[in-house]
């Protein structure tokens, strides 16, 4: 995986799948979130997400007041979340 930001954008590439990945998306949303409260996550390729993201998203949204908006790439991904009833919690759409 591959992570990137501008300001408050991030971008992921390839697959979300360790704790490293984890930890490496939190600190970033968290340097992001010390001067933001407003995030845009682009998830390019990635055709699922660990339970650890989805805790600490949801954390941001509901703790934190932090609006988030994702863009997700992959079919298979955009299917995951909306099953787990998530598209209107992370403002998800399809690229």
């Amino acid at each position: 995986m591959e992570i990137s930001n501008v300001g408050a954008i991030i971008t992921i590439k390839g697959n979300i799948k360790s704790i490293s990945d984890f930890q490496e998306i939190k600190t970033c949303l968290d340097d992001i979130t010390c001067t933001d409260k407003s995030i845009t996550l682009k998830i390019i390729d990635s055709i699922s997400i660990t339970s650890s993201v989805i805790g600490y998203l949801t954390k941001l949204v509901y703790k934190d007041k932090i609006h988030i908006s994702m863009t997700v790439g992959d079919k298979r991904l955009y299917e995951l979340l909306d099953e787990l009833s998530l598209i209107s919690q992370f403002n998800v759409q399809k690229d």
